[in-house]
């Protein structure tokens, strides 16, 4: 799967740490920044960064990591296509996949550490859409908001 990752300097190193995790598994990782540790970043350039890939189709999904997980969430739903949400728990991470087609997982380095990141990640990128009829009903739901705060 082709995953796009970014972070600001909050997520830095926890980005790190996941694409490699990520490369070993076998995963091709665009990587949209930070690319070096600088304090003043701002987590939306990156959040907008990874969920432009996941909208273009560039990226199947997409990771975004700042310190609480929140801010990423919010800047990465304001583009249209991105389904987006803070998840430190491996259920979540696949029940929002498998019901709510979610397609960009956002994290909180300051939250969880590098070993339940790790189950998470591998828990989100190895989810599926379950495409199940109450499931396409809520989400066609979904669609339809987008559609008239997008356009």
């Amino acid at each position: 799967m082709r995953v796009a990752i970014g972070a600001d300097h909050g997520g830095y190193v926890l980005k790190q740490e996941l694409t490699e995790f990520l490369e070993s598994s076998g995963h091709e990782v665009v990587d949209v920044g930070a690319h070096e540790l600088e304090p003043q970043d701002d987590y939306p350039d990156f959040a907008k960064a990874v969920a432009e890939c996941v909208a273009s189709q560039q990226a199947q999904r997409g990771i975004m990591i700042c310190g609480s997980g929140v801010g990423a969430s919010v800047a990465a739903n304001k583009i249209k296509g991105v389904r987006g949400s803070v998840c430190h728990d491996t259920y979540s991470a696949h029940q929002g996949v498998e019901h709510d087609d979610m397609n960009v997982l956002c994290l909180g380095a300051r939250i969880i550490g590098g070993e339940l990141a790790r189950e998470i990640t591998t828990s989100f990128v190895s989810a599926k859409y379950s495409g199940e009829e109450r499931h396409r009903r809520r989400l066609g739901k979904v669609l339809d908001m987008e559609a008239k705060l997008f356009g």
